[in-house]
Parts: C-alpha cells; sequence; structure tokens
C-alpha cells in the first residue's frame, strides 16, 4: 500500500521516523515488530515552533522506514510529558532498547546529545502505542 494509499485509510496519520540513522531505525521498528518495543519518547523542544507533530491519544500514524517508505502503522494509547531524569523504569522497558533503567539512561543521553544537546532537566514528551498494522507482510507480497 502506498503513503497516500494509507493516508486516505488512515485520516490524519501524521508520519514520522523512529531513531537518528538506518540502522537505529531498522532495530527500533524490529522491537516494535517483535512485541518488544510500545513506547518511545522525543525532546520537547523537537515539537515545539512547528516542528514534529504532537502525538494525540487514540490518532493511528505512519511509521517510516528510514527511506520513507511505510512501514507500521501505530495507535498513540498515552501521552504525557516529564522531565528526562524524571523516566521512570516502567517507561524505560516499555521503550524496549535497554534491560533496565540505566542502560535506557545511558543510550537516551547519548541520543540527545546527537540531537540538539542533552540535560538531566530536558523535558520529554513520552508516548505509549500500540501496533495496529504491520506493512512489511504486505510490500514481501507483492
Amino acid at each position: 500500500m502506498t503513503l497516500e494509499e494509507l493516508k486516505q485509510k488512515y485520516p490524519g496519520a501524521e508520519t514520522f521516523k523512529f531513531g537518528d540513522s538506518q540502522e537505529l531505525s531498522d532495530d527500533l521498528i524490529g522491537l516494535i515488530r517483535c512485541g518488544k518495543k510500545t513506547a518511545t519518547c522525543g525532546a520537547l523542544r523537537d515539537f515545539e515552533d512547528g516542528g514534529e507533530a504532537m502525538p494525540v491519544p487514540g490518532r493511528r500514524d505512519i511509521a517510516l522506514n528510514w527511506d520513507g517508505s511505510p512501514a507500521l502503522i501505530l495507535e498513540t494509547v498515552d501521552v504525557f510529558i516529564t522531565r528526562y531524569c524524571d523516566v521512570d523504569e516502567d517507561f524505560a522497558l516499555a521503550e524496549g532498547e535497554n534491560e533496565d533503567l540505566t542502560g535506557w539512561q545511558q543510550g537516551h543521553s547519548r541520543f540527545f546529545e546527537r540531537n540538539g544537546g542533552f540535560d538531566p532537566e530536558m523535558k520529554l514528551v513520552c508516548e505509549r502505542f500500540k501496533l495496529i498494522e504491520d506493512l512489511q507482510s504486505e510490500q514481501s507480497g507483492r
């Protein structure tokens, strides 16, 4: 299914990519596909002043592969804003990338440093989501 067809099927859907490299994007999409990743977060600054669209509970969005092709349809379940230093282990583990809160903190501080700067007090947009549709099976069937 093309991106245009998906936008018709899911009116109001936003598109976005995970991570800041193809390798990280592929890893995160893989974690979602296997059911290990059910949450994500981003720096609040990236959503302000015409930046990324804020996630909205109930909205279904299109996660893109690094090359811009559709990968997944995700539905936002919950959104909250908190400081990096206040993220708890439950949320960190729902991101599926690490075995504990310390690993999450180390990986995310490096990510934020690469992408605009890191501060332990920085505000994050934290999102929980559920997988609605995996578009990989449709693409491989062509």
